[in-house]
Parts: C-alpha cells; structure tokens; sequence
C-alpha cells in the first residue's frame, strides 16, 4: 500500500510531456472559441479575469490569420483561468438548447411514426397529453395521408408537427 501511494506522489511531481502540453493548448484554444460565440451577456456570467474578457471581445471582429492568432493567444490566458469553471458555465448555456433540439427531434420521431399508422403511439400521446384532442390529431394525420397520395405540399403534416411541438410546451 505505501508502494503505491510513492508511485501515485511520483506520477503527480512529473513534468507534464509535451505532447500533453500541445493537447491542453488545443483545449484552451477550442475553450476561446466558444468563448468568442458568445453574446456579450453570456461572457458577463462567466468567471473570467478582465484581461480574458477583453481578448475575448477583441476576438469578435477579427478574421483570418489575425483571429487565429487571438485564438492562440486565448489559449494561453485560458491556461491561467478556472478552465473547469468555464466549461461547466458554457455547457449550462448549451443545455437549454439541447433539451429543445431533443424535444424537436422527438416531436419529428412522433409525426413520422404517426402518419405511418402508429396507433399506440396516439394512444401515448392522448393519454400522455390531456390537452390533447384525438380527432385534431386524426384529421390532420388523415389530411396529410391525403396531401402524400395526391404529391401536394405537406401542409397538414407540418400543422401536425406544430400541434406535437405546441402540445410539448404546454405539458
């Protein structure tokens, strides 16, 4: 058990290779970019020294070989910065987004297994739902079946997929 702890102190006090160093830049110059994204608001929230900020805003602008060089030079202030702090705040701003992408992409899963015949699904979806109205649903599955036969517009799937979105936001 000592062994192991000398092993484990031994592995801590190492310099770090080169190669780890070239990764965590790439990081931190990956970290500055999604930095720059940002809207002014957002990097307000953040926890960045004055300094990182700036560079962060004299970023915006920027094209080309200059905005590389920012990137870089991002890097380097990232690498004195709370990184883990940083990161955990960003994916806080990312989250709401990817709760509405899954919302969409599930409300697009239920109108195609709709308008292929999925009565369970309706089933679900009524009982899941109970603002719901199964004969608007019905109609609008019925009309875009229609729409489908005679190559029209598919104007009552999309209505129906609104109504699918509509009725996640209310729930």
């Amino acid at each position: 058990m000592e062994n192991q702890h000398t092993v484990d102190k031994e592995f801590e006090t190492r310099p770090k290779s080169k190669s780890q160093i070239k990764r965590e830049f790439h990081e931190f110059q990956a970290l500055g970019k999604q930095l720059v994204a940002l809207s002014h608001k957002q990097l307000e929230k953040l926890p960045l020294s004055d300094r990182l900020k700036d560079a962060v805003e004299a970023a915006k602008p920027l094209k080309h070989g200059a905005l590389s060089r920012q990137f870089k030079y991002l890097g380097n202030l990232i690498s004195d910065e709370d990184a883990i702090s940083i990161r955990l705040m960003l994916n806080k701003f990312q989250q709401p987004h990817k709760e509405k992408t899954k919302a969409f992409h599930e409300a697009e899963q239920w109108r195609d297994r709709l308008l292929q015949g999925d009565l369970k699904l309706l089933e679900k979806l009524v009982n899941r739902f109970k603002n719901s109205e199964r004969q608007h649903i019905n109609q609008l599955i019925r009309n875009a079946k229609k729409e489908q036969q005679l190559n029209k517009a598919p104007k009552s799937a999309r209505l129906l997929f609104k109504y699918l979105i509509e009725l996640q936001k209310n729930e």
